[in-house]
């Protein structure tokens, strides 16, 4: 996509994660996030949470971390693969808290993770914020500590942000939008954005964000969008650096 026709008839469904990999994680990256694509309007961010079987006896982050802090090595954290916003909000947590040993565990995707979490496999999960994960919290079967966004959700407002707790540097949210191949005229990008509100305003579509946990967002343009995902690229960039992380 990023080497289409800039004409406004291609247009790729993306944002925080392939703007943090190409940018930062990956040695021979297949295209320049900034240079080659043209950014039209975010539709909805989604955020992560730090949670934990029902097993671990702990009720917020601070107990979560003197209970790691109190049994090092015994703790181990599911992502949903290396380079992953989940994997690096898990890194970050850890570089917070000062709880190295907190080992990662890698899975092909969030729903091996979340089986796993449930199952008592591993005892702490760094997933995005679902519907799904909504329910799970709420029927006992994983324990929800904390979200990441930066205000309590609005399907579920009971969820403490991560900030609340003490941790204000783990305000993080992966972004979903649109973009254009870079070029694409000014006039197409920004006709294609008032469109993109004009859906994320739809109450119908708008409650089935709301519904999968997912929180929409209603008055992006190219320049907020931009800047919103050069602010997660500046976020990453000391976690990917301070980890080493490189995934090819």
């Amino acid at each position: 996509m990023a080497h289409a026709q800039p004409d406004g008839y291609t247009l790729l469904l993306g944002g925080t994660l392939p703007h943090v990999n190409e940018a930062l994680v990956k040695r021979k990256p297949l295209y320049d996030p900034v240079k080659d694509l043209d950014p039209i309007a975010g539709i909805a961010a989604n955020s992560l949470c730090i949670a934990v079987h029902p097993a671990v006896p702990a009720q917020n982050l601070k107990e979560l971390i003197a209970y790691a802090q109190a049994n090092p090595g015994k703790l181990s954290y599911g992502h949903a693969g290396v380079g992953s916003i989940q994997h690096l909000t898990g890194e970050l947590f850890k570089l917070l808290a000062g709880t190295p040993d907190i080992a990662p565990v890698a899975y092909r995707g969030t729903g091996p993770q979340i089986t796993d979490l449930v199952g008592g496999h591993i005892q702490v999960g760094v997933p995005g914020v679902t519907g799904q994960v909504i329910e799970l919290h709420r029927s006992g079967k994983m324990r929800v500590l904390a979200v990441t966004s930066a205000t309590r959700l609005i399907a579920a407002p009971e969820l403490p942000t991560a900030a609340e707790l003490g941790f204000p540097g783990m305000t993080v949210t992966g972004s979903i939008g649109l973009l254009a191949p870079a070029r694409t005229p000014i006039a197409i990008t920004e006709q294609i954005a008032g469109v993109t509100r004009t859906a994320v305003a739809d109450p119908t579509y708008k409650q089935m964000l709301i519904d999968a946990g997912i929180e929409p967002t209603f008055d992006s343009n190219p320049e907020k969008f931009r800047q919103s995902l050069e602010s997660d690229v500046a976020l990453w960039a000391p976690v990917v650096k301070a980890l080493g992380l490189k995934i090819d």
